[in-house]
């Protein structure tokens, strides 16, 4: 591996593009590594794969890269949870404003949102709505069932359940609402969320349709969830129009919520009347995009990566008890203009299990109001990366413009 005059390393492997890779001062697993030089070998790469910081082993790709394709789609590295991002809101509020203790808001914000997961997500399912609110109904009367019902003309399949009953709400895993306090002790709330289940149906679908389509060439890819559409085919506009859809409806869930959560804590008692929305940012994560670079337009896809075009504003949450920024993109062309998710697991989530006890979660979560149980613990701060080292290695692709401590952290 050697080292080029920039912030990232450059891995060149045999009948592969280079590899471009942010992680000066964080580790790069032998796992992800390899990913990494799998899709640097498919034909249709445009120029090279860019690998942030937080990169780390993923099904098929790595989560936390950049992959620009011409003429092509990986729907795997897209992934399931289509449209996956981060949310956040600056209020008028500071510290001072917020009660000595927690517990009631983040309680009203567990009634108020529904998280978790319950009967596999069948009827009764506590992550869901059991009455929709007129308010999420009436988005997806006017905004997204349309298109969805176009989509399940042509493949019926993709209909089973759960789409508007899902929308505003958060799901479980690494996401997450949180309360958090910035360096000037201004409160801001923050959530991480993406397509839920309809996404899942949606990602999960074109993957196994994408390798049935390959049939026999399938098996000259170094790995089979590599599997690709080709531009020109009609599953390709198919999954375009699908994961399209799917995004729409992750940034729309994460609205929803938003809303939910500042009308709760406005209502709640616990703190004084206060404006919303001082400064507001809602980023995807997860996704493919059409986008311009190098004097060529390609298809863009961020597995656990956040555009960074110059000016954008964006958000790098950490863990539980970890930091997490609000950034401002620099537009470096080397990374596609791209940044890091967030600080990206260190272990995956058997290990955690297996390593950490549940004093070491409640020591590592100490000031903060959250859940302190053994179902948690998977997602504990040291089960992933120290976000300042992955802060430090994408230097030259943002600029933070706050830091952010969370009080409070909501998980399913």
């Amino acid at each position: 591996m050697a080292r080029s005059e920039t912030n990232y390393f450059e891995l060149c492997e045999a009948d592969a593009k280079p590899i471009k890779a942010w992680v000066k001062g964080v580790p790069l697993e032998d796992q992800a590594r390899q990913q990494l030089v799998n899709v640097a070998k498919l034909p249709f790469i445009y120029k090279w794969v860019a690998a942030m910081p937080d990169v780390h082993w993923g099904i098929g790709a790595t989560v936390g890269s950049v992959i620009s394709t011409k003429g092509a789609i990986i729907p795997a590295a897209v992934g399931v949870d289509i449209g996956c991002g981060m949310m956040a809101v600056q209020t008028d509020l500071n510290a001072r404003d917020l009660p000595d203790n927690l517990h009631a808001i983040r309680t009203a914000i567990e009634a108020a949102v529904p998280h978790g997961r319950t009967n596999h997500g069948g009827r009764g399912d506590k992550g869901a709505w059991q009455m929709i609110p007129d308010r999420n109904l009436n988005l997806w009367g006017e905004k997204l069932k349309g298109r969805y019902e176009a989509i399940l003309e042509k493949h019926p399949k993709l209909d089973r359940g759960n789409h508007a009953n899902h929308l505003g709400t958060l799901g479980t895993g690494n996401h997450f609402i949180e309360v958090c306090l910035d360096e000037a002790d201004m409160v801001w709330f923050m959530l991480h969320s993406g397509s839920r289940g309809v996404g899942n149906r949606m990602g999960t679908y074109f993957i196994e349709l994408a390798k049935k389509d390959m049939g026999r060439i399938l098996g000259n890819l170094p790995d089979k969830d590599l599997a690709y559409l080709e531009e020109g085919t009609e599953h390709f506009y198919d999954y375009v129009e699908a994961v399209e859809w799917a995004q729409g409806y992750a940034r729309a869930n994460r609205d929803l919520m938003m809303e939910q959560i500042i009308e709760t804590v406005q209502n709640s008692g616990e703190v004084r009347p206060f404006v919303a929305k001082v400064q507001a940012i809602n980023c995807h994560h997860n996704y493919v995009a059409r986008e311009h670079h190098y004097g060529r337009n390609v298809f863009v896809t961020r597995k656990g990566a956040v555009r960074a075009q110059e000016g954008d504003l964006g958000i790098i949450p950490g863990s539980m008890g970890a930091r997490s920024y609000i950034v401002r993109g620099k537009g470096n062309p080397e990374s596609f203009m791209s940044c890091s998710h967030g600080a990206g697991r260190a272990m995956s989530r058997g290990e955690a299990k297996r390593r950490f006890t549940l004093e070491d979660h409640k020591r590592m979560t100490e000031g903060v109001e959250c859940r302190k149980d053994a179902d948690v613990i998977d997602e504990t701060p040291a089960a992933y990366k120290p976000i300042e080292a992955v802060m430090a290695a994408q230097s030259d692709l943002v600029d933070v413009v706050h830091t952010l401590h969370q009080v409070v952290c909501v998980k399913g």
